[in-house]
């Protein structure tokens, strides 16, 4: 197959539910045209390939590694995938979500700034009069001094930020972002490398929306909420839209 037929989305008969079904395509990619078309995407001659086994994993920026055996070579290569299912094409994705403690402790975020995500993220409660909302306060509640210091900050850290909640850090690091649709059949899907991903999701400028949220670049970076009022709705969370994979090419 040539390389200028793998450009831009694809679509797959059989469709995708969960990361299962890329593990088991990966893992039939003899007779399975879709892990063909990722493995020539990836760069491997198929003719040089004598196994393939994925496996998904937990926990990390990775859902599914896809191991290689290359014929007449003791090494096996290993590919990281990163699998986000989308179910319309407007659907955002939690990437990643933590305590502000935890961020701090990744990204060495200073006290003054660790203050005011707290007071963001309603760890702290609201120290102004008729905040919005009255268990936490928006970034356009702050003084333009707190919100010119945040943004800073973020410009500042920008690089790490994105690569830590979109790739992730160590072993498990994700090398590559898939989208597919999450229906039973003819599925689009797309296959892109993390790093053109990372450009793509983080090259913008850092803003504050009207909503009072952060933007970086086309990252959301708001206040997880919800959970039925529970402490962890005081979470940091940053999510992104990766149907817009599809609209690219």
């Amino acid at each position: 197959m040539h390389k200028k037929q793998l450009l831009g989305s694809q679509t797959a008969k059989n469709g995708f539910l969960n990361e299962d079904d890329v593990v088991n395509k990966f893992n039939n990619w003899k007779s399975d045209e879709d892990a063909q078309k990722w493995l020539l995407i990836m760069q491997y001659d198929l003719n040089e390939i004598e196994y393939v086994q994925a496996v998904k994993l937990n926990g990390c920026k990775t859902d599914v590694q896809a191991q290689v055996t290359i014929k007449l070579k003791a090494a096996i290569d290993c590919q990281n995938l990163q699998v986000k299912l989308v179910s319309n094409p407007k659907g955002f994705n939690q990437i990643d979500k933590r305590w502000v403690n935890k961020y701090v402790e990744m990204w060495g975020i200073p006290p003054d700034i660790e203050h005011l995500l707290k007071k963001y993220t309603g760890e702290i409660e609201p120290n102004i009069p008729n905040p919005k909302d009255t268990r936490r306060m928006f970034v356009n509640e702050f003084t333009e001094t707190e919100q010119n210091n945040i943004l800073n900050w973020l410009n500042k850290n920008k690089s790490l930020i994105v690569s830590d909640i979109l790739k992730g850090r160590g072993q498990f690091s994700a090398e590559w972002m898939l989208v597919a649709q999450k229906v039973k059949e003819n599925s689009r899907w797309i296959l892109k490398p993390m790093n053109f991903c990372l450009n793509h999701f983080g090259n913008e400028s850092i803003e504050i929306t009207k909503q009072g949220n952060f933007k970086i670049g086309r990252i959301t970076m708001q206040r997880k909420g919800g959970d039925n009022g529970r402490e962890t709705a005081k979470m940091l969370q940053f999510k992104i839209n990766p149907a817009e994979l599809f609209e690219i090419d």
